[in-house]
């Protein structure tokens, strides 16, 4: 960001150390920080303020765009007034005793011989 290299940091911290000296340097890097600190979170502030900015304007323009194609499509296709109600669909037609359940099977072929081990003549559970 601000392109700074290592030679210009260690001539910075000299500096300072020679400034400052070793005894107030901890507190002096201390308040460096805090300040660091700061900026950086103000710049967050500012990117993240930027960015809905954008993002807001963005938004503007698209609803800007489905509102003109929203009136184009009115225009084209104007309504009559007139309403189509939607009818429930029926229900399924029950089947009758006399029309198999599975196509290809006839029920009285079927013996109690067929019935699975685990269940009686009737079909329950044991």
């Amino acid at each position: 960001m601000f392109d700074i290299g290592s030679t210009e940091l260690l001539m910075v911290a000299v500096v300072a150390l020679v400034v400052i000296g070793p005894k107030d340097l901890p507190k002096a890097m201390r308040v460096v920080g805090h300040w660091v600190g700061k900026a950086r979170g103000f710049a967050r502030q500012m990117r993240a303020g930027f960015d809905d900015i954008v993002r807001e304007s963005e938004l503007a323009e698209l609803e800007k765009k489905w509102a003109e194609e929203n009136a184009r499509i009115m225009r084209e296709f104007p309504s009559t007034g007139d309403t189509v109600e939607m009818q429930p669909l029926a229900p399924p037609a029950a089947t009758t005793a006399d029309e198999p359940l599975l196509p290809g099977i006839d029920e009285s072929k079927a013996s109690p011989d067929d019935a699975s081990p685990g269940t009686d003549e009737r079909g329950s559970a044991q």
